[in-house]
């Protein structure tokens, strides 16, 4: 057992916002590309920031009546998975003026040695939390071990399974529930946006570690990628090339994973001219901006955070995005009135207002499509009257029949997926 530290890391309290006098109106998916954030402006990652200097001491918080607590995996402006939970929260904390949140960040081996996640759910839950969120997979252990230790505080953890019924890792705990966007359907316009943008033929895909999530994440950016570049391309599957490099986590850790930089410059100089990212970090778009600026006809695509063009607009083909206050927001209506009990929730997007408040998933499409945007939006009302590209006939790289001709996947066989399919270059563990 790892020994408990002297000290845990602090908890940051975060002010109430006021009530916004305006109300964003989210441009749809045809009438606007992807140029300002709609959750305003964000302080740059900066991963050696003392935690004094990135938020106000716990002891700064405002009473309130109910108080929700949240581990974050990296850091909280990381312009990407961690900065996306840190704006859900903030944007419910508009409308529930009686909710305070704390949260302490990079709660990952390499930032904080000898820390487990259940040690700063024990300390936030002392200091008042009645509900706390775990937002990366790494913390299946650590959330069921907070929910059977505190039965009376709602647990909340991301991208998880225990309390799927129908999932393979099913644990009965009325306390502990799991919420993920089905972002796979945006990771199939993600795809779409690559192949419409590529001149060469050769997409890239920076990959963090390999588990069934990114499996399947890649997969589905596969799957819309080679559809698109049938569809509206004319071109033979083929002629495509697609290759995804695991990187080994979710971000950067010096001497432990590759270096995420120096994959993706390795990408946009041996003839990939578009890049798709499933890191938590912007080097895609930061190394794409470098090769724009010394001439290179480089592209890239986002995840996780809606701003993610505006790290370098003119050369984004877009964001795929999770967009997680209507999630937040319901999980915290039901604990705080009593009635959360645990449930598995995996929602899709809301093809009625793709880019609104409702949508648990979106896709922002960026200047770099020029007129192929047209496509894009064709290809969303496709997806949304029912295209479904988990569908057979599909092998596995290895050859063996995932799904046969006609035979659409499972629930369970997309979130378990064993294999990448055939098509893509790189390896499936």
């Amino acid at each position: 057992m790892i020994p408990r530290p002297l000290k845990l890391p602090a908890a940051h309290a975060v002010p109430r916002p006021a009530p916004a006098s305006v109300l964003a109106i989210a441009l749809s998916l045809l009438g606007g590309a992807c140029n300002r954030s709609s959750t305003g402006s964000s302080p740059a990652a900066d991963r050696s920031a003392a935690p004094s200097a990135l938020a106000p001491t716990a002891e700064a918080a405002p009473t309130a009546g109910y108080k929700v607590g949240m581990v974050l995996v990296g850091p909280y402006n990381d312009k990407g998975w961690n900065q996306a939970h840190y704006d859900g929260i903030r944007a419910v904390l508009t409308k529930m003026p009686d909710v305070s949140f704390e949260y302490v960040d990079k709660v990952n081996p390499a930032d904080r040695p000898n820390v487990k996640g259940s040690q700063v759910a024990d300390d936030l839950i002392s200091r008042g939390a009645r509900l706390v969120v775990y937002n990366s997979d790494d913390y299946k252990d650590d959330a069921l071990e907070t929910a059977r230790k505190h039965p009376l505080v709602t647990v909340l953890h991301v991208s998880g399974d225990t309390a799927w019924k129908d999932g393979k890792n099913y644990k009965s705990q009325p306390n502990l529930g799991n919420i993920m966007g089905r972002i796979e359907t945006a990771k199939h316009i993600s795809g779409c946006a690559a192949a419409l943008g590529t001149e060469t033929g050769k997409i890239g895909y920076l990959g963090p570690l390999v588990n069934d999530e990114t499996r399947r994440l890649v997969t589905a950016a596969y799957l819309g990628a080679r559809h698109c570049w049938e569809t509206y391309r004319k071109k033979k599957p083929e002629e495509l090339t697609f290759k995804v490099t695991w990187i080994g986590f979710w971000f950067n850790i010096p001497g432990v994973t590759l270096d995420p930089t120096k994959v993706a410059d390795d990408f946009y100089s041996s003839g990939f001219d578009v890049l798709l990212t499933g890191l938590d970090t912007p080097e895609a778009a930061l190394q794409a901006k470098k090769a724009s600026g010394a001439g290179k006809q480089v592209k890239y695509v986002h995840y996780d955070h809606k701003a993610g063009c505006d790290l370098a607009p003119e050369i984004c083909l877009g964001v795929a995005y999770y967009n997680w206050a209507p999630l937040y927001r319901d999980a915290i209506e039901k604990s705080r009135a009593g009635k959360y009990t645990s449930e598995f929730v995996w929602q899709g997007p809301d093809f009625r207002d793709l880019n609104g408040e409702a949508s648990v998933v979106g896709f922002v499409p960026g200047n770099a499509l020029g007129e192929r945007k047209a496509q894009i939006g064709a290809f969303v009302i496709a997806l949304a009257n029912g295209l479904e590209l988990f569908k057979g006939p599909l092998k596995f790289q290895d050859g063996t029949e995932f799904l046969k001709d006609g035979e659409a996947a499972t629930p369970q066989q997309i979130w378990y997926l064993p294999q990448l399919v055939k098509g893509i270059t790189g390896p499936s563990k």
